[in-house]
């Protein structure tokens, strides 16, 4: 017998054409009734990015200080490369949390597989992130001269994706058995952004905590993009193995939620 997680896999490769009308829904239902549509998507991503570059940049012209990358000596340039990374992670797990929940009536009355709909809502974030993280390629030409460990993004963004289906889906479980998840994990998350390298560089943190802030997910992909972004340079190998370790361990946690849930999941709905 295969394990949870891998049947659900197979599941999402098998429905994948399902897959992409959801998506393409949950999408649509954002934009439904507007005359800007995807603007209003884009729009709160865009104008934060637009207003660390103004305050931090134009306005103050301020500095990260003389322990950060010579690349990127501006505050607003700094906060953009994490925080853009931070918003998708925090939306896809804020989305993905709930959408079991939601769907709760649909999957008590139809014999859906109820990994659709955590794929569904991290698979739609990542449509609205992914091609803005993207374009900081283009937009940090100027930094990385186009270096070929610029392209380190592309890896990193696929694994930051796949981490955010495996906590997302984790989280959607563990909501169905107990109201109390999604506030503690909102507390988390406005607390995470302080602990991690997203508002100021890993050498300004005191040394001996610096663990600390290998215990929040998006350290390593937050690294890896200011390397890549910054220096146009293939992130260190430690970046990837944390990467990785939080793949496994979350894969791992996961799967044992869908084996532990598997028969009371709709119920809890």
């Amino acid at each position: 017998m295969l394990p949870p997680l891998v049947e659900d896999l197979r599941t999402l490769w098998r429905t994948r054409a399902l897959l992409a009308v959801l998506t393409r829904r949950d999408l649509a239902a954002r934009t439904a009734g507007s005359v800007g549509g995807w603007l209003w998507v884009w729009a709160p991503p865009i104008t934060t990015v637009a207003a660390y570059f103004l305050v931090f940049d134009v306005v103050f012209a301020m500095r990260v200080g003389a322990s950060a990358s010579s690349a990127a000596p501006r505050v607003g340039t700094f906060l953009i490369v994490g925080m853009l990374p931070w918003m998708a992670f925090a939306d896809a797990i804020n989305r993905g949390m709930g959408s079991l929940i939601d769907a709760g009536p649909m999957l008590q009355k139809n014999p859906l597989p109820p990994v659709l709909f955590p794929a569904r809502s991290v698979l739609a974030s990542s449509c609205v992130f992914a091609p803005l993280i993207v374009l900081l390629i283009i937009a940090y030409a100027p930094v990385h001269h186009f270096h070929p460990g610029v392209w380190a993004v592309l890896p990193l963004l696929a694994g930051q994706l796949l981490l955010s289906f495996w906590l997302a889906h984790l989280l959607a479980v563990l909501t169905a058995a107990l109201r109390d998840i999604p506030q503690g994990v909102g507390l988390l998350l406005s607390l995470g952004v302080f602990l991690s390298p997203v508002l100021f560089p890993l050498t300004q943190f005191p040394a001996h905590w610096r663990w600390v802030l290998w215990l929040n997910p998006m350290t390593a992909p937050v690294l890896g993009y200011q390397a890549a972004l910054f220096e146009g340079a293939m992130p260190p190998h430690a970046i990837w193995i944390a990467l990785a370790a939080w793949l496994v361990v979350s894969a791992v946690l996961l799967n044992l939620a869908l084996a532990r849930s598997r028969d009371q999941l709709v119920d809890w709905l």
